[in-house]
């Protein structure tokens, strides 16, 4: 499925140090050859290190703005990637959970794939929805107020904004198709 994004802009955030380098190059690349706008939001402004499963160096990322510098006010969605160390970093920058926070309080789509969704844990968006995530996760996901489930994207768009999960590079494809998929209007 192809959309045409042009006129969308798409937030996607990381730390500098241990993203999975699909999780953040392959949305990029695809959501901006649709047509989205994409800034890169990182915790400083030091190219963003890859990796790959979470040991072996991937390619660098240069973020466009510094995190603390986003607004979700001026995007309509925002992307955050996995690996596991970024996640569980990400997770305590107060800015990365505000910006959920808001962009849940704008009802604007969020997508966030494997570990990602620790962010969406601690911005407190999780009750009452349904996501899939890195298998390692459900634990967290249930006590957080969510239904946990494996496939290889959900979107629950049950209450508020539309939430976008996904388990693992391999579900790329299908998480960048629910990403466009959110951000397209039904003709």
């Amino acid at each position: 499925m192809t959309s045409d994004l042009t006129g969308s802009k798409i937030l996607v955030i990381a730390t500098n140090y241990g993203v999975e380098q699909d999780e953040i190059v392959v949305p990029v690349h695809d959501l901006a050859d649709r047509g989205a706008t994409i800034t890169v939001a990182a915790t400083t402004t030091d190219p963003i290190q890859t990796l790959v499963g979470d040991k072996d160096p991937g390619k660098t990322v240069t973020p466009d703005i510094l995190l603390d510098e986003a607004d979700a006010g001026d995007y309509d969605a925002i992307v955050v990637p996995g690996g596991t160390i970024n996640a569980d970093s990400i997770r305590r920058e107060p800015g990365a959970i505000a910006l959920v926070a808001a962009f849940a309080d704008a009802g604007k789509p969020i997508a966030a794939i494997c570990h990602g969704p620790w962010l969406l844990i601690e911005s407190g968006v999780l009750p009452g929805r349904t996501i899939t995530s890195f298998p390692s996760l459900q634990t967290d996901v249930r006590n957080a107020g969510a239904e946990w489930v494996d496939r290889e994207v959900e979107v629950d768009d049950s209450t508020g904004s539309t939430i976008i999960t996904s388990r693992n590079p391999d579900d790329l494809p299908a998480f960048v198709d629910a990403v466009s998929g959110a951000l397209v209007p039904v003709a």
